[in-house]
C-alpha cells in the first residue's frame, strides 16, 4: 500500500469556523512563503492566482512542519490542536 492509499483511510472531522491554524502572510518573507507550499506532507499551502498563500484545513495531518517551516518568523503563523473531537482520525497502521 503506497503513501497515498494509507492516507485516504484517514478521516478529518473539519471545526468549520475555528480553523486550527491561521496563516499571517503579511509577517512571512517570500522563502518563507515558498517553503510553507513544499514542506506540507499533505501539499495543503498553496498559492492563489494573486499570488497570496492559501491553507485548506481539511486534510491537516496535524504533523507541525509548517510550524517548524515558519519558527523563524514569529506570528506569521497561529498553531494550535484542534477542539476535541475534531482533526484527524488515523485509521491506518
Amino acid at each position: 500500500m503506497n503513501v497515498e492509499q494509507k492516507l485516504s483511510q484517514n478521516k478529518f472531522v473539519v471545526d468549520e469556523g475555528n480553523p486550527h491554524i491561521v496563516l499571517h502572510q503579511e509577517k512571512m518573507d517570500k522563502d518563507t512563503v515558498k517553503a510553507m507550499t513544499v514542506v506540507c506532507p499533505a501539499g495543503l499551502y498553496t498559492l492563489d492566482d494573486k499570488g497570496a498563500l492559501v491553507f485548506e484545513v481539511a486534510g491537516c495531518l496535524e504533523c507541525g512542519t509548517c510550524r517548524v517551516a515558519a519558527a523563524h518568523k514569529p506570528g506569521a503563523l497561529d498553531w494550535k490542536h484542534p477542539r476535541a473531537s475534531f482533526g484527524v482520525q488515523f485509521r491506518y497502521g
